[in-house]
């Protein structure tokens, strides 16, 4: 099917109209909803009123505003947290705009404990583990130096005392994480 000028103005009227492109599809006929749909995203037309909303403009890039000054709270006494942005989206056909402020997300510092003490290991490889031995991975799998803790096991877990305290958290000191 063939959008001829005939066919692009009345789709342009019908549009302006405010008639659904089901409704428009029907009165030309010979054509889908969808095609409707893609010839007025081409045509670059404007959306209609939905609900008692504003009628819009023709679509165009969406307009970035500026940020707002940033803020001074502060994330866990760390540092400053991020300035919050606002998006300007466009909602389907109709170009609606909507505004949305939001947070982001402030990356932390990790620092280690320095009075940790972690068990040597055995380094096993998975032909040497035993029931009494600690299956806890060490490094890549894919490289050479991979192997297992292979210290005491507890007799109730797979680990040792000290990759069980890893493996097996509170749920309190998992939520506090």
């Amino acid at each position: 099917m063939n959008w001829t000028d005939e066919r692009v103005e009345k789709l342009k009227k019908l549009w302006s109209e405010g008639l659904s492109a089901s409704q428009i599809a029907a009165q030309l006929g010979g054509v889908s909803r969808n095609a409707v749909i893609g010839k007025v995203h081409r045509l670059n037309l404007p959306g209609r009123v939905k609900a008692g909303g504003p009628v819009t403009s023709a679509r165009s890039a969406p307009k970035r505003t500026a940020a707002p000054a940033p803020r001074t709270t502060t994330f866990a006494g760390r540092a400053n947290a991020a300035p919050a942005r606002v998006l300007t989206r466009s909602n389907a056909a109709t170009a609606l705009h909507e505004e949305i402020d939001i947070e982001t997300a402030q990356v932390l510092d990790y620092v280690p404990s320095k009075n940790v003490v972690t068990p040597i290991s055995r380094r096993l490889t998975l032909t040497e583990l035993t029931e009494r031995t600690c299956k806890w991975p060490v490094g890549d799998p894919l490289k050479d130096d991979f192997h297992f803790c292979g210290c005491e096991a507890l007799e109730s877990s797979p680990y040792c005392k000290f990759h069980a305290k890893l493996a097996y958290q509170p749920v309190s000191e998992r939520r506090k994480a």
